[in-house]
């Protein structure tokens, strides 16, 4: 006998499609999916009509801005230009800036969000299906309603594709973290790193959940096309496979259960030092010295040595951080630790807003091939992506020997971990008042958003408008709405790991030599802490390592302060890898 298999289609924005047989497509490709692993399945169809909801108010270019400036908090915290380069909005065709306003109006508007889950929930309710494909928009609407009742999903099959939910904009309004649908069968999320509809990775801790990578690259906008993603070879053996052929479940879920039990280190670190930049004026000379005492370090705080990764100098690329990163944090689970130790030089870059213009600064770390644009550059934007989605009890460290402005050596210190922009990028930031060059007012400092401690001041800076590395900046809108979102989806809000810098937002961090040997200032009284607490056996919090990091810095005559950043919760508590040492 025939099995026949329900699929409820929720399509993504602007539809019809340019290709008003979409729906044909849709069914072709789902329908040949199966059947190559199963002649005998059948599949039925139901597609969930919404357009009528958004073509009652009308969008124009203004109002696209408008609601993009909305969707992130006012423009402010968000940057649109920092997210999308280098396909950055101003180089977007204009089907990508109506769907970016209908993505944004549709998360503006709670009276439209609330009658667009309703239209998905009232087809569930009616057709019962097996599987649910939820293409760019319709993916939103789809997550909106099941993270609220997920009981809708219980025993089905979600397909995500062409999805902007993994988007920090759009996870902002979700409260900063997209949730596991614990009730599902599966959740498929197909990725296309090609496709310039905002789309992102989604990186969810949970058993049922997988992302299936689906590259093509076609001229033009082909790249968000629904048929493509249906029809992928990855998708067929992923998502259809596994539909078509109930037999090979068991198979699938003992594959899971043997990634899962693969072994997957308690404590893992990774160690970055660049001494040797390209550019002569720019070298250091402690900061391979720093990696190394610091590998000596946690292994003395039983740290396995297969478990600590080191890149060094030229090796250090924003590629080859990028990737070690994901190799430090893949994977992590409760209770693990990791940590994260940086030693060179950091830097602040103008950053862009949703009208392509200078509104605030973003503090970066510099890789080897650092060359002041987003692409070679270590970005907030890029590292909360990695962090924001891990289980809140993980135990995930950032040290950050460096400083995010350069300077003059004073009062005869060494050399300060911190670059000077040259000068056609510091020109972004200036104006002139008649007289002479100033910096000009960015957007942030101007709009004041953040001004009540409830605001979480510390995310914009001293001045108002500094994107903090490692503060998951874009996750963040106004508190209230926040307050709200959290409750709503059922979560704590993004994972907010504890970070120690070197120095406060207006202040350098220099190199020190002990003896004839460099280290950092800070990582060598940081070494040294460390050392002295294990050999008296003394555990102590983050919180206090600060402050005794603090006296010993001012000991040495260095005027840096080190900073703490994290939750209360984590900070206050014994540190986990000094615990009961001797």
């Amino acid at each position: 006998m025939a099995r026949t298999i329900r699929v409820q289609c929720v399509h993504g924005v602007g539809h019809p499609e340019s290709d008003h047989r979409w729906e044909q497509l849709w069914q072709e490709r789902v329908l040949g999916g199966l059947q190559h692993w199963s002649q005998g399945v059948q599949a039925e169809f139901r597609f969930t009509a919404y357009d009528d909801l958004f073509d009652r108010a009308a969008l124009n270019l203004a109002t696209v801005l408008e609601a993009v400036a909305r969707l992130s908090a006012s423009g402010i915290v968000h940057g649109i230009g920092d997210l999308f380069r280098p396909r950055g909005l101003g180089a977007l065709s204009e089907r990508v800036r109506w769907t970016a306003g209908m993505v944004a109006q549709w998360a503006a508007d709670e009276e439209l969000r609330r009658k667009t889950r309703q239209a998905v929930e009232r087809d569930l309710a009616a057709f019962d299906p097996h599987v649910v494909l939820a293409h760019s928009l319709g993916s939103l609407i789809t997550y909106d309603l099941l993270a609220q009742e997920p009981g809708l999903v219980a025993g089905r099959t979600l397909v995500t594709f062409g999805s902007q939910i993994g988007n920090p904009f759009v996870r902002s309004i979700f409260g900063g973290r997209i949730v596991a649908l614990s009730p599902a069968r599966r959740w498929f999320h197909l990725f296309n790193a090609e496709d310039d509809v905002f789309t992102a990775r989604l990186r969810i801790p949970a058993s049922n959940f997988e992302q299936v990578d689906t590259l093509f690259d076609i001229p033009g906008m082909a790249d968000h096309d629904a048929a493509q993603y249906l029809a992928h070879s990855n998708t067929v053996t992923r998502v259809w496979r596994e539909m078509a052929q109930p037999a090979s479940r068991g198979l699938a879920r003992e594959q899971r259960v043997l990634v899962q039990t693969e072994r997957r280190p308690r404590r893992r670190a990774l160690l970055v030092g660049i001494n040797d930049y390209p550019q002569p004026e720019n070298r250091l000379e402690g900061c391979v010295n720093d990696v190394f005492e610091m590998s000596a370090v946690l292994q003395d705080l039983k740290f396995d040595p297969e478990d600590i990764r080191v890149v060094l100098n030229e090796r250090a690329t924003t590629e080859g951080i990028q990737e070690r990163l994901h190799w430090l944090l893949d994977g992590a689970d409760e209770d693990a630790i990791r940590v994260f130790f940086y030693s060179g030089h950091g830097a602040q870059m103008p950053g862009y807003g949703e009208r392509d213009e200078v509104d605030h600064i973003n503090e970066c770390l510099v890789p080897y091939d650092f060359d002041w644009t987003p692409e070679h550059a270590i970005l907030d934007d890029w590292f909360l992506d990695l962090y924001s989605q891990l289980p809140y009890k993980t135990n995930f460290v950032g040290i950050f020997d460096c400083c995010h402005s350069g300077g003059m050596t004073r009062n005869g210190l060494p050399k300060a971990r911190g670059l000077n922009p040259p000068d056609d990028i510091r020109h972004r930031a200036l104006r002139w008042n008649g007289e002479m060059w100033v910096p000009r007012e960015l957007n942030l400092a101007k709009q004041k958003l953040l001004q009540s401690k409830a605001d979480q001041p510390m995310y914009l800076g001293d001045r108002g408008e500094t994107k903090r590395l490692g503060r998951a900046v874009s996750l963040w809108t106004e508190e209230r709405h926040f307050r709200r979102a959290k409750k709503d989806y059922g979560h704590a809000g993004p994972y907010v790991p504890v970070l120690l810098h070197a120095c406060q937002e207006d202040q350098l961090s220099y190199e020190y030599r002990h003896g004839v040997t460099a280290y950092g200032a800070f990582t060598y009284c940081l070494s040294s802490l460390f050392r002295s607490l294990k050999a008296a056996g003394k555990s102590v919090t983050f919180e206090t390592l600060a402050r005794q990091a603090a006296v010993r810095l001012k000991r040495l005559g260095y005027p840096q302060t080190p900073v703490l950043f994290g939750p209360r919760r984590k900070t206050a508590q014994p540190i986990p890898y000094l615990r009961g040492i001797r």
